[in-house]
């Protein structure tokens, strides 16, 4: 008998693929057949070098306040189409510069620009630049990108995009888009004042499952590209069908911008070949230790947040980084919110209030400097 995926008979879908369908880096999509594998859970307290409290207002209140929305635009960075999400402020005081994790679609992150943008009183211009072909067309014509192309498409998009800029320049990343952050800073130190990871990806967890699974699934170009394959058939049903199966397999809690984003964009073909190629060049590329040295160095311009049960930021990282850099400012969220935060509403408001604080408390270090 053929498998089943959310109803469809796909017969391509054996029992010994079906263990290389967990979720892809970053967990934005949950694929039908996920690994029964947890990761390993952390119970311990952690003493934090930084502890912000945050006085959250209730989503009513935030929701009842004028929100600027985002705008979206298309623009060629070294070449290849990128999608950009921008908001404008009349007369900014910084700029934060937005890099996604893998999945690397900036539509994603609508909520959490939106909130964001509010928190910080609209004094915040705000970009966000998507990873290439990770997008609604195929702009590049089935190319794949690795890691370090995509860390140098995000350097250029700095020269090129931000390069009339006067205010002070702030990077946030997710997962993978933190490490890319880092890298821009180790590359744009004159134009980068601070750098927020959120629930960062920058080393290996060589005791989760679900990597190891995903290592496997991704250095298979045969696995990846059935599993593209896989993926790319369900674009054969119509946007309305596509998003009930979405959001009957993914869950209520799901926003709408987040079944929108995986409708337009994971089903993509071209776009789940490079979510797997760039997962595969990330593998190599982590599998090396942090640079320590650079952390040290830029330790008072970086903060991370950690979650409680994340494989890709897990909580031993917490630890090195506090042993390593200590004077990184370093958080734990512990309100529930997962790795995949930009998926729902409630996980979007809190981090970007999160990075508000973290934004303001260092705004007015940089004015009494």
């Amino acid at each position: 008998m053929p498998k089943m995926l959310y109803g469809l008979q796909l017969p391509w879908v054996t029992p010994s693929l079906r263990c290389f369908l967990p979720p892809i880096a970053g967990s934005i999509l949950q694929f039908a057949y996920s690994s029964s594998a947890s990761s390993y859970s952390y119970r311990r307290r952690y003493t934090l070098n930084l502890v912000i409290a945050v006085g959250m207002e209730s989503k009513k209140e935030l929701i009842n306040k004028a929100k600027s929305h985002v705008s979206s635009r298309l623009c060629r960075v070294s070449g290849s189409m990128t999608e950009v999400m921008e908001i404008q402020a009349e007369t900014p005081k910084i700029h934060v510069l937005f890099i996604p994790g893998n999945p690397g679609v900036v539509s994603f992150y609508n909520d959490f620009l939106e909130s964001l943008h509010q928190f910080l009183d609209g004094n915040s211009s705000i970009t966000a630049v998507g990873q290439i072909s990770h997008t609604s067309k195929d702009w590049e014509s089935g190319k794949l990108f690795s890691l370090q192309e995509q860390i140098d498409h995000k350097v250029e998009f700095v020269r090129q995009e931000l390069e009339n800029v006067k205010v002070p320049i702030i990077l946030v990343g997710h997962s993978i888009g933190s490490y890319i952050s880092l890298e821009i800073l180790r590359k744009c130190p004159e134009k980068v004042v601070y750098c927020i990871g959120l629930y960062p990806f920058l080393t290996l967890n060589q005791q989760s499952t679900k990597q190891s699974l995903i290592g496997k699934l991704a250095s298979s170009s045969l696995l990846s590209a059935t599993a593209s394959f896989l993926i790319a058939s369900l674009g054969l049903l119509p946007m309305w069908a596509a998003r009930r199966l979405v959001s009957n397999s993914l869950g209520a809690s799901w926003s709408d911008t987040a079944v929108q984003a995986t409708c337009t964009h994971l089903r993509q073909y071209h776009t789940m070949r490079n979510v797997l190629y760039m997962a595969m060049t990330e593998f190599r590329e982590l599998a090396a230790e942090p640079d320590w040295e650079f952390m040290r160095e830029n330790q008072s311009k970086l903060a991370f947040l950690f979650g409680i049960d994340d494989h890709w930021g897990p909580l031993q990282l917490f630890e090195e980084i506090s042993k390593q850099a200590p004077g990184t400012s370093l958080s734990i969220e512990r309100e529930g919110h997962t790795h995949g935060f930009c998926c729902t509403v409630a996980g979007s408001v809190w981090v970007a209030q999160h990075v508000a604080t973290l934004i303001k408390n260092r705004f007015k270090q940089l004015q009494q400097m």
